[in-house]
This record gives structure tokens, sequence and C-alpha cells, in this order.
């Protein structure tokens, strides 16, 4: 079936879901009738590799290279006593790896019980650290234990391929020290010039079937990071040589960031083109161009090769596509029951990440903060926001539910902006779909504790943010624009509502002291132990070259380690930070913390047994974020905020006759009710019938929502006093358990 676009993603990326970037490409180019096939590579050869047949001739590959190593063979010093343990078992591995291949993409779940009592799958080196198995997984299920076992089993054999046949290999991030921060194309070029290995044959195997089979005008390689950067000049230069009249081009986050600059020629002997940003607009000028010959200026923001010199055109009478225009993501032709749920290490983000299949999806182009200093906020990617309605979200999650059967969702959002997230929030409900969802955030107080419950009932699991250095004067540097305080009360708001949270940490920001470094990691521990905080990684600041920080290094007391000359790409940046600590030092110290404190372990832990040198006291009050929670927080009620009714059922009500000291009276009491509990409330007769009539006119399925202002009139219509009185405190109050919420 020939197509024009052959869209591909190169190993390897993610495991237990497709990366988007190609599925929104397609989506796209359905809207322009351009035909287009997609692949995960990066799946299909773990699918090869990992099967009885893979590990067959696998093992037969490593047999051919070391002759003296065999289950029954002399020992040799060629390798070490790990690979020589895995080789003596490799029928153990032959007899297991269908089953668990099974296991994983969730065909055979009752597996998991021989899984997690052991003795079942063979174990190497990964698993000596099982001793802190117990510890992470005590109270997790069978399945969760299971899968992060299998998971294990899986990178014995990932050791076992990098020491004998494949030293690049990798689940996700193979060769990734040949594209990360490669100013030169020096040391890629030479890979690219020697054999190819033992994966390079599994993926040239695939992409030959794959041009047979479609014999694509265009071959668009997705590249997002750099672990996929050698594999996609390997897909490339064979491409080249078995295909040379069809046309390839590279797209994706990583030439989106890191060749921004290219000048090397060599790169064109790969590829015939690299395109920048938004990739709709670039590519669709592509496919005019070669297949009706319009001129090469008619290309929108794409390298090429003029004249044996690297050469940018940017049509200026092309311009990008809206959101809305660019079409729902379509997700077929990939492999779907053949990802795999892994855990490999034990964060309950990360977990989410790798553990199951989401369906992506994008809220709004860019970050409509666009301000954090540390942040690539210069770039289209971030800088041009541009938000997507709810009601058309809400069309692309019924079409991709109904495309893949799945209904979870990943929002890959630099920050997902909580007027949109309410707005979604209300049309999930008022459409009654069932879904699960997560999304990256900023702690902004928007997030009251209604938005929060409104979140969780339209299926929001869990939310992920940047704290990054929980310092009051850094994030301040930062511009992150939130306090330590006002994250602290966000965060008591999503956990109380039941969705995780997840902190982005950060450590070695220009100026940090040792001191902010401390008082920082104190900051998360009491977070940690107020119980507001679920999950956290430490990552250590990177100068980008298109940050702030980067392109300003003096106004932060930074300075380049040495002028920065790239012919290929140009992005993380060597610097000095003269003022700083000495921010290497710290990074076994904080991530060690931090796994303790996942888990609910040592969290009265003196903060100087964390590390292995003299670190000064924290100035931080023991008590600071328990004040914080206590702390009363601004009232918000405004005129135009919107009130919504999302209970489960309307209350039931009934007058009745109270007596005290000889006197009688009426009262109405109303019975509310939701899946987990009944509770009933007392007022005035008056005031229950006026409760009865307005709740289902704010029903949250309804089209009209009601602002606070309309409640309070119709309120004093029916001629009832004081509003304020009585929305604002018991017993109305109480009613957000159901479903009353201000938002």
């Amino acid at each position: 079936m020939p197509v024009s676009v052959y869209l591909l993603t190169p190993p390897f990326t993610q495991l237990n879901t497709p990366y988007p970037a190609t599925a929104y490409l397609k989506g796209f180019l359905n809207t322009k009738g351009i035909s287009a096939y997609q692949s995960d590579l990066g799946i299909e050869v773990t699918n090869l590799l990992f099967s009885k047949n893979g590990l067959v001739s696998l093992f037969a590959a490593i047999a051919d290279k070391y002759p003296a190593v065999s289950p029954a063979g002399p020992d040799t010093n060629e390798l070490t006593a790990n690979i020589r343990r895995i080789i003596a078992l490799q029928h153990d591995y032959l007899e297991t790896i269908d089953a668990v291949m099974d296991f994983l993409k969730g065909k055979n779940p009752t597996l998991a019980h021989r899984i997690a009592k052991r003795g079942f799958l063979p174990e190497a080196s990964r698993f000596e650290q099982l001793d802190d198995l117990h510890w992470a997984f005590g109270n997790m299920g069978t399945q969760d234990k299971a899968k992060h076992l299998s998971t294990m089993y899986l990178e014995d054999l990932s050791d076992l391929i990098k020491e004998t046949i494949d030293e690049h290999f990798g689940f996700s991030r193979y060769a990734e020290k040949l594209g990360r921060s490669a100013n030169s194309f020096d040391e890629l070029y030479d890979s690219l010039q020697g054999p190819y290995t033992y994966t390079d044959h599994l993926l040239n195997a695939l992409v030959a079937e794959k041009m047979e089979q479609l014999q694509p005008q265009l071959v668009a390689i997705s590249v997002p990071f750099p672990g996929n950067l050698y594999a996609a000049f390997r897909t490339a230069q064979y491409i080249r040589r078995h295909y040379p009249e069809t046309r390839i081009v590279m797209g994706g986050g990583f030439p989106n960031t890191e060749l921004r600059g290219i000048s090397d020629p060599r790169v064109f002997d790969f590829f015939h083109f690299i395109t920048l940003d938004d990739g709709e607009s670039p590519i669709e000028q592509l496919v005019a161009h070669i297949e009706q010959a319009t001129p090469v200026s008619s290309l929108k923001r794409t390298f090429l090769l003029e004249d044996d010199k690297v050469t940018f055109i940017n049509n200026p009478s092309c311009t990008d596509y809206k959101q809305g225009q660019v079409g729902t993501p379509d997700y077929s032709d990939f492999y779907l029951d053949q990802y795999i749920s892994a855990i490999e290490i034990m964060n309950p983000m990360h977990s989410l990440w790798s553990d199951g299949r989401w369906n992506k999806l994008t809220m709004a182009h860019g970050c409509y903060w666009g301000k954090c200093t540390f942040c690539d906020i210069s770039l289209d990617y971030i800088r041009l926001y541009e938000p997507v309605t709810a009601s058309l979200l809400c069309d692309r999650m019924e079409t991709l539910m109904a495309q893949t059967g799945q209904t979870g969702f990943h929002f890959v959002d630099e920050a997902a902006p909580p007027a949109l997230m309410r707005a979604l929030a209300i049309e999930i409900l008022r459409r009654k779909l069932v879904v699960s969802w997560w999304t990256n955030i900023r702690f902004e107080k928007s997030f009251t504790r209604d938005l929060c419950l409104l979140l969780r009932a339209s299926g929001c699991i869990g939310v992920s943010g940047g704290l990054e250095v929980a310092s009051d004067r850094l994030l301040g540097l930062i511009q992150k624009g939130i306090t330590v305080s006002q994250v602290a009360r966000v965060n008591k708001h999503f956990t109380e509502a039941g969705i995780m949270v997840h902190a982005y940490l950060m450590y070695g920001f220009p100026t940090q002291t040792a001191q902010e470094t401390i008082d920082s990691l104190e900051m998360v521990r009491q977070m940690f132990q107020a119980g507001i905080l679920q999950s956290a990684f430490w990552h250590q600041f990177t100068m980008t070259a298109h940050s702030p920080v980067g392109l300003e290094p003096e106004k932060y007391q930074v300075r380049y380690v040495q002028p920065v000359v790239a012919t290929f790409a140009n992005n993380d940046i060597d610097h000095i930070d003269p003022t700083g600590a000495d921010h290497p030092a710290f990074a076994y110290g904080l991530k060690k913390s931090l796994l303790n404190f996942m888990h609910g372990a040592c969290l009265d832990h003196p903060l100087h047994k964390w590390f292995d040198f003299k670190t000064p006291r924290t100035t931080v009050a023991p008590d600071y974020i328990e004040q914080a929670l206590l702390a009363e927080e601004p009232d918000r009620h405004k005129p135009n905020q919107k009130i919504i009714w999302a209970g489960s059922a309307i209350p039931l009500l009934t007058i009745t006759t109270r007596s005290k000291k000889g006197q009688q009276w009426e009262q109405a009491e109303l019975q509310f009710s939701n899946r987990q509990e009944s509770a009933s409330i007392r007022v005035s007769p008056e005031e229950g019938k006026w409760l009865m009539e307005i709740l289902p006119q704010l029903s949250v399925h309804l089209p009209r929502t009601w602002t606070r202002q309309e409640v309070q009139a119709h309120y004093e219509a029916a001629g009832l006093p004081d509003f304020e009185l009585f929305w604002d405190n018991k017993p109305v109050s109480t009613l957000f358990r159901f479903g009353l919420w201000q938002l």
C-alpha cells in the first residue's frame, strides 16, 4: 500500500505507549488528504529481540563472538561474572521470556503470583537491590511487584546485550551519550562509519520491510530525545543507501532544541531536510515540494544543503495552523497490543509514566506562564501559547477512545492552564465520560479545594509540577511566580481530593548556597511528613542556550566554561557558578533521602546524616509547612465565580415539626448521598425548598453554568434574607463533600 509519507520514531523512547509526535502529524495529514503510515520502531525492535526466537539468535551471536563462553564451556575473563551467569542460565531465559512479555502486555495477569513469589525468573545483578523490594512494595499489590521483578529481568538481559554485542543498547537511552550535548558531529559520524551493531541489523530488517511495503516518497523521522538520535541516523543511512529516490526529513524535540544552529554539511549525507518547531506546516510544504516540484523557497523552517552549504529556508508567506485546525491524533498503524508495562524505579509518578497505555493529548500549545528563567522560553514550542477548547478536547478524547479502546489520557502540556482544566473537567462530567487522566501543572493558587474535587470527579488521578528549588529567594530568581507556602496549600488541596502530587525538584541553580540546598531539602521533608507530597525527583540544574540564564549568564552571576562553538548540537552549556555551592556533591544525598521520604521512612532523620561531608544546619522552622497549612486562606469568593452541582442525586427533603419549651417550629432536613457516605443538613423550610429548586438548575450536566452573583439574585428573589450568612456557613458550606462546588 504505497503512501506519500512514512512517519517513524526510532528506538528507543517508551515501552508502554507510543510517543505521540507521529500520531499528531498523521492526524494532521489526514485533514489534508495526504496518505501516511506510522511506526514505533522501538517497540517493534523490543518485541523482536525479547522473544524466544529473538533470544535464541542473541545467545547464538554471543557464542560466535565469545566461543569459550557457553553453559558447558570453560571460564573466561573476557566477560564479568554477572554476564557469565546470564549465559549459563540462557535456557531458563528461553523458557520464560515469552510468558514474561505476555504478562507485561497484560495478556497473562495470573502469572504475577509466580513471578512475585520468586524462583520463576532467572536472576542476575539487577536483583541485588531486592533488599529494598519488600520495603518499596510491601504495601503494594502482587501485580506491581511482579512488574518490577519482570523489569529487572529485562534489564539483566539489557546488560547482557550492552556488555557483549551492542555497547549502545538501552531501553530508552540508546546511544544517548552520542547525542547529548554533541557540539561536534565528529563522534557520532565516526560511529556511523563503523559496522552495524546487532540492534542495527534488527532495525534495518524492519525498515526494509516497511519500505518495500509502503514505497513512500518522504520518510519523516521524529527524534524526541538524544537517546533516539543514533538510531535515527542509522535508519536514515540505510534508507539513503538502499532507496536513493526517497527523501528523508528529521524533526522532533531534539532538533527543535539542539540543532537550531546546525552548520555541519555531513549531517545531510544522511538526511535531506531538518525541520524545526511545529511540524504541520513544514511537512505539508515538504510534501508539496517533493510531489508537485514547488520551489525550495516555499519550504517552512527547514534546513537543507545547497551548494554544499547548510541553508535555512523559512517561507514568510506560509503560516502555522491553529490548534483547532490540526486534527485529532491518529494512533492507527501502531501495534497497541504489543506495548509492555514496566516499573523500573520505585517512584509513583515514574511508575505512572511507564505503566499502562496512555492516549496522549495537549490542552494548550506552549506555556501560559512563560517566564521561568531556566526554561527555553525563547523557543516557539513554549513561547507561543494557544489553548484548545474543552469541547474540542473532549471530541478528540472520544475519537481516541473509540480508536484505541483505551480510556487513559496523559496531557503532555508544558503546564496545563487551570481555567481550561476546569472547563475540561466540567465537559467530561457533562458527557458522562469514564476516563482517567493526568498532566503537568504550575502550583497555582487557582487550584482551590473545590477545583481539585472537580478535577478528581472528572477522572484526574495525578499532577506533576515544578517546585524546583524550595526556597522563596531562588523561586523569585527563577521567576516561578509561586512561594513554598503556596505550593504546600495547593498540594494539600490535591492530596485531600485524592489526586497524587509529584514535584520536580532542582538543585544547583545559579548562586544557590549550601544553606539553601539544605533548607530546600528540609521543606521537601516537611511536605512528605505532612502527607501533601507523594512523589518527587531531584534534577541538577542545566543551563541551556535558549533560556534567560543561558542567554544572559552574567545577570545570574555565572559564566560559560568556554565560548561555545557548535556546528552540530547546541543546547546544554557547561558553566561555572562562582558564588554557589559545590552542587554535584549534594546529588547522592538528595536522591537517597528522597527515596526514603517517598516510602515514609527516615522522616525524622537529621539532614546532615544523608551526606558524607559537613553541611550547615537548616534554618527552616521545624513546623514551617504545618503552619503554612494552618494559615487561613484568603477569601476567594467573587461575583463571577462558577457554582456547580455535581452531586450524584438530588437530596431527599423532609419537613418536620420540632418543639422546645412549649414552642414549636418547622424545620427542613435534606438527606445527601454520594458513593461513599450519606449525611443530612437542617435549614428552614423556605431555605430547604429553595435548595431543592436551585440544585437541579446548577447541575454540571446542563449547558448553562451559574455564577455566584446569579445564585444570590435567585435566592433574594425568593424573599430569603442574608445570602452570605446562609451560603458561606454551615450547613451549606459542608456540601462540597457531595458535589456543591464554587469554582
